[in-house]
């Protein structure tokens, strides 16, 4: 089986590649093509894509609570599944464009919900345990059923200090991603 694996940024790229090249056995052709980030990029990449038989959207993910509340398996590095994704802002404005989008998972990954916005969002009037981001909603509403979305936990929000996201993220691994989306 053919896999694309889009990544918004090339440093996600990297990691998936580091990871797949400690896998002895992989049970799938992989082609990593970064996308760039936002909503217009993540179209644009998905309309020109090589033929393949799944694609999977995999990043970094921002997530709404304080690490040492939320359950391990939401801890900084770990992988989870969007199964659902809204529409969230212009500019930091709340609105709605349809209804989410909601899929059935297709790993054994825990799955969370997810907010697309325009501008990285910086309120925290929302839901504990939701993802923040700039590329699902728009990847949800163009792929092909068999597509899904990977996402590696990265950071968590509010921050309550002001971080340098490139630093805070050079120690995390896709490994466990990437281990189970070769076991599809």
């Amino acid at each position: 089986m053919t896999i694309i694996i889009l990544t918004p940024m090339e440093i996600e790229r990297e990691k998936v590649l580091h990871a797949l090249a400690r896998i002895p056995n992989l049970n799938h052709t992989y082609d990593i093509i970064v996308s760039g980030i936002g909503r217009e990029s993540t179209a644009k990449t998905l309309m020109q894509l090589p033929p393949h038989d799944i694609c999977i959207l995999m990043g970094f993910a921002a997530v709404i609570g304080k690490e040492a509340n939320l359950p391990s398996h939401l801890r900084l590095g770990k992988p989870i599944e969007i199964t659902t994704a809204s529409l969230y802002g212009y500019e930091g404005g709340l609105f709605e464009n349809g209804k989410p989008i909601i899929n059935e998972p297709k790993l054994n990954l825990p799955c969370l919900s997810s907010l697309t916005s325009d501008k990285f969002v910086r309120t925290t009037d929302l839901a504990e345990k939701t993802v923040v981001n700039m590329e699902d909603y728009t990847f949800m509403y163009l792929k092909k059923p068999q597509d899904f979305i990977v996402r590696i936990i990265s950071d968590f929000l509010p921050h309550e200090t002001e971080i340098d996201f490139f630093e805070e993220v050079k120690t995390i691994d896709f490994l466990e991603g990437i281990q189970a989306i070769n076991e599809i």
